[in-house]
């Protein structure tokens, strides 16, 4: 189930502050992944660059977004779903990249391919993300 956002702020035990509201807005209104500098532009707020890093980050630490890497080595965050929770992320699926538009697609049900690791090695997470065409550049 989807909450709203200051039931999202509560329930994961957030002030609801006017920088959080509006970010986990654009969050919920977004058709893909933002990166911190499409929330500067597109917040209509002036918030400043730490309170949005430091927004993101508390997001990112309280299971409310996931970070999603970049062939530049930039990060991009998008929404969990519900079942995450505070320090256990369970967004184990692919995210797709569009190289015509730029926006970046979760692809909730593509689940990430069990990878077998050498003995001694320990895997804390594994990212997959398939670049190409989206639907609608095609």
């Amino acid at each position: 189930m989807l909450y709203g956002i200051t039931e999202t702020l509560k329930k994961n035990q957030l002030s609801i502050t006017d920088s959080r509201k509006k970010i986990l807005e654009l969050f919920m209104r977004s058709n893909g992944a933002l990166a911190h500098a499409d929330i500067e532009n597109q917040s209509g707020t002036e918030f400043d660059r730490v309170t949005i890093y430091r927004t993101l980050q508390t997001f990112v630490e309280k299971g409310i977004i996931h970070t999603i890497p970049t062939s530049d080595n930039s990060v991009r965050y998008a929404l969990c779903k519900d079942n995450c929770s505070e320090g256990h992320h369970h967004d184990d699926h692919v995210h797709f990249m569009c190289d015509e538009c730029g926006t970046t697609y979760c692809l909730d049900h593509v689940v990430v391919p069990e990878v077998e690791l050498p003995q001694g090695f320990t895997a804390t997470r594994t990212d997959v993300v398939v670049s190409g065409r989206c639907k609608n550049c095609a």
